[in-house]
């Protein structure tokens, strides 16, 4: 695992942030003396996407009418 002082950690943090995203952790030294490890974080491979709980739970067929007669009457309205 390569190590690095605070100098050099920001003066290339771009690149070693991409190594530590492709899995080539690093160490960020100060003065010499190791303080922090940069790694990857696991990520899942694939978005969660809409829909994925299809099959799950029930949404009512008039669910985008519901409460239409309270909000009508919020605003003087009688339907």
């Amino acid at each position: 695992m390569t190590t690095v002082n605070i100098h050099e950690a920001k003066t290339h943090l771009s690149r070693l942030v991409d190594q530590a995203a492709s899995g080539e952790s690093f160490v960020i030294a100060k003065a010499g003396k190791p303080m922090v490890k940069v790694t990857a974080l696991d990520t899942p491979a694939t978005p969660r996407r809409l829909g994925f709980l299809t099959g799950e739970i029930d949404v009512p067929k008039d669910f985008n009418r519901m409460g239409d007669d309270v909000i009508a009457a919020l605003f003087g309205h009688d339907r």
